[in-house]
């Protein structure tokens, strides 16, 4: 089991936004959520004079520092975005060239934006149509720009779809693999990318190589350990390439066999055991389901610093386990930042108390479930492994997939100390790191490389960061070349047009060398499992990319929806719009889940009944599910209970008075009781509740279940017991942000 909420690596970085001539921020406030990064948006204001535009649902904190607000209605990103491609198209202000030589499936955007006039997108989607010209003319012409997004864009039925669409404007504009320009995705919490990067997924393996028999070769290779003994480490062979439950639905997996659930796909078993490490089981949607799974489970444990929540909502008496983990201060290591760089940590203080840190909880299991040397195999290499830095070294060893060959501890270490010595901007080192970029943005190709700060930059040599789009999709697709049009390779490489990833077969043709034959003899297979490391130091001298150089996909052939298109919400408000833009059919086996898409949205007029856009989001305070924030009694002082930011005229509607009780009742029969906030931040047809409270359910408070001295200075109602059942079609990522609710007076 394991999360696929991640939402793309950042392109660029927060320090290059400064380089910016425009922001378009798509369902991020990172004036709130991320408070030290968003100082970048402001530096460009100062010295670009450049321009921000937030389109969010709710007037939010970065919306009060935007040029230009656009107050959109959850779930209508595409509809929004195609509108202003549209404009783009039709006024000539997308570059035709950078679309030719580096990009597949434009024409086929350019065909459906035919369908969103400038009406029908202000129809759709509540922003006036003026204020849609307005900022697509003042995007479109002020270049580099760049595009920003977080879980506003991500979490809908269609996210992957979201998530390419903003993509794909930035193609159209020319505005990727450019300093200020880019996807900047800003990551929700500390390490996000490095977890993902580490295989938090349930469908690859870490670097995300696929559930390949060869990709578990590699790997038995890499960990040391026999791939026989591995593979019989499963019910049977077929298991081996199979996804896995995701965060998202692993609550499906314990009640999945119970007459009205949705059927689970998992080789005739329910779940039966829950681990968690670092993770508030109540930041997962649909609580209402985590507890009743947590109740009928035979074995849970909770790994944190503070109380984990999910052992305070279940009514389960036996075998319910809370283990003091150490915080980040009691261990040492490295973590992935959002713009793809490592930092390195040193341990503060050792484990204080009984706590320990979370590689000594997973070695003793390991010991108990017999395989810690297996676990291990890999770092000792025949002796003693030191920890962290052996585990580092591992990786570096094994991820040829991001590059993560360059990233040893005693580099990363080096950087840690001379922190000092990169420019805030461009992260460019300069004295002793000198051809060097803070933390080594992967990929990092090798022990010298420099990394790589901006992803896709052909203006760039290779071993100065530089890249084409990844092929990874084959040489055509409909007899289409998918390779870059000529003239379109990195500075200074020896190929100046597109080029397929590099083998072991091709490698002397593309890089136009001749390998000895020692070397020959050493060489791997790909660019991928090339333990060697030929390929990749041989291409550094050639000023190739061992991905290849192709053209990147508006058009993905093996998705529900080749190019994007809108899909309503499954509980949308606009009924007559469901019927033009309805959900995907119903996918059977969904992540091990059969998951429900039209059948759900069908099943009656949700907003006949639950007339009221819910909408979702942090507070600057807090941070995910608040264990740790909420213990803090300085924080939990700014906001002490939970609320409900709702607009005095829709308050007024439902007699609700300004600090009063309010219950907030979802689709799926669960409710919320919660203090009103009036607010204009949010218009008459939604309202707002922040993410990270627990402790109270459906009006009953929790306090009395938590042991002795734990309880936190702030509890409150968990907004996701009314967050409403939705999953996105790809990656199951759940549908917090286009939901919907109904209200009344407590």
């Amino acid at each position: 089991m394991a999360n696929t909420w991640g939402y793309g690596a950042m392109t660029n970085s927060l320090g290059d936004i400064q380089n910016s001539k425009a922001i378009i921020i798509f369902g991020a406030n990172p004036a709130v959520n991320h408070p030290v990064g968003f100082q970048h948006f402001l530096k460009a204001k100062e010295r670009n004079n450049t321009k921000i535009i937030v389109v969010d649902p709710r007037y939010t904190k970065t919306a009060a520092k935007a040029d230009y607000y656009a107050q959109i209605r959850p779930g209508t990103d595409i509809p929004f975005m195609y509108g202003m491609l549209k404009i783009i198209f039709e006024n000539g202000w997308h570059d035709k060239n950078f679309i030719n030589d580096r990009v597949y499936g434009m024409e086929d955007i350019m065909k459906e934006a035919k369908n969103w006039p400038i009406e029908r997108v202000a129809d759709v989607t509540g922003v006036d149509a003026d204020l849609i010209v307005q900022i697509t003319k003042h995007y479109a012409q002020n270049t580099p720009g760049t595009l920003i997004w977080a879980m506003g864009l991500t979490q809908h039925t269609n996210g992957s779809s979201n998530t390419r669409m903003a993509p794909i404007l930035q193609l159209a504009l020319g505005n990727m693999g450019v300093e200020g320009g880019g996807c900047n995705i800003l990551r929700g919490h500390d390490n996000v990318q490095g977890a993902t990067d580490m295989c938090c997924l349930s469908h690859t393996l870490p670097g995300y190589y696929g559930l390949s028999e060869g990709s578990w070769k590699y790997f038995a290779k890499m960990w040391n350990v026999d791939f026989d003994w591995l593979q019989g480490r499963f019910k049977d062979p077929s298991w081996m390439g199979k996804k896995g439950f995701t965060l998202a639905r692993w609550w499906a997996g314990v009640l999945g066999e119970n007459p009205g659930e949705d059927a689970i796909h998992n080789a005739g078993t329910r779940l039966k055991a829950l681990f968690v490490m670092g993770n508030g089981i109540t930041s997962t949607a649909q609580t209402k389901k985590v507890k009743e799974a947590l109740d009928n489970l035979d074995l849970a444990v909770f790994c944190d610093p503070f109380v984990n929540e999910g052992a305070i909502i279940t009514d389960k008496q036996n075998d319910v386990y809370i283990l003091p983990a150490a915080t980040q201060f009691e261990t040492a290591g490295s973590v992935t930042a959002t713009n793809r760089s490592a930092q390195w940590r040193t341990e503060v203080v050792k484990p204080m108390y009984e706590s320990k840190t979370d590689q000594d909880i997973m070695f003793e299991l390991a010991k108990k479930l017999g395989f810690f040397e297996q676990l291990t195999a890999g770092m000792q290499k025949g002796k003693d492994f030191v920890w962290p830095d052996d585990a580092t070294n591992e990786i570096a060893r094994t991820i040829k997939t991001i590059g993560l060959t360059g990233w040893t501890a005693d580099r990363l270490k080096k950087h840690q100390e001379n922190w000092h010595m990169f420019d805030e901007v461009s992260g460019r080192g300069y004295g002793e790191m000198t051809g060097e970029y803070y933390g080594l943005p992967w990929p990092c190709w090798t022990t010298s490389h420099s990394g790589s700060p901006v992803l896709y930059n052909i203006n760039r040599s290779v071993k100065e960061g530089g890249m084409g789009f990844r092929n990874r999709f084959g040489l055509e697709h409909d007899g289409v070349d998918l390779l870059a049009g000529k003239g379109s390779a990195p500075k200074d490489s020896n190929n100046k047009d597109g080029y397929p990833e590099i083998t072991k077969d091709n490698i002397e043709a593309v890089l136009k060398i001749k390998l000895t034959e020692a070397e020959k003899s050493k060489i791997g297979k790909n660019w991928k499992v090339d333990t060697s490391n030929i390929i990749a130091e041989k291409c550094m001298e050639a000023g190739i990319a061992p991905y290849g150089n192709a053209k990147a996909r508006a058009k993905v052939w093996t998705f529900a929806d080749p190019i994007p298109k809108h899909r309503e919400p499954l509980h949308s408000p606009r009924t007559d719009l469901t019927k033009e833009y309805p959900s995907f059919a119903d996918k059977k086996d969904h992540y091990r889940v059969d998951t429900r898409y039209i059948s759900e949205q069908t099943k009656q007029d949700w907003a006949k009944d639950f007339p009221i856009n819910l909408v979702t989001g942090r507070l600057v305070n807090l941070n995910g599910a608040g264990m740790e924030n909420r213990a803090s009694k300085y924080l939990a002082k700014l906001t002490p209970e939970m609320f409900c930011d709702i607009h005095p005229d829709l308050a007024g509607t439902y007699g609700i008075r300004d600090g009063s009780m309010m219950w907030i009742h979802s689709p799926q029969g669960t409710k919320i009781k919660v203090k009103a906030h009036y607010s204009f931040s949010v218009s008459n047809d939604r309202v707002f509740i922040p993410i990270h409270f627990a402790g109270v359910m459906e009006g009953e408070s929790l306090l009395h279940k938590y042991p002795d001295g734990t309880a936190p200075y702030a509890t409150g109602e968990s907004a996701n017991t009314v967050t409403n059942y939705g999953y996105d079609i790809v990656t199951q990522i759940p549908e917090t942000k286009g939901g919907l609710c109904q209200i009344s007076r407590a």
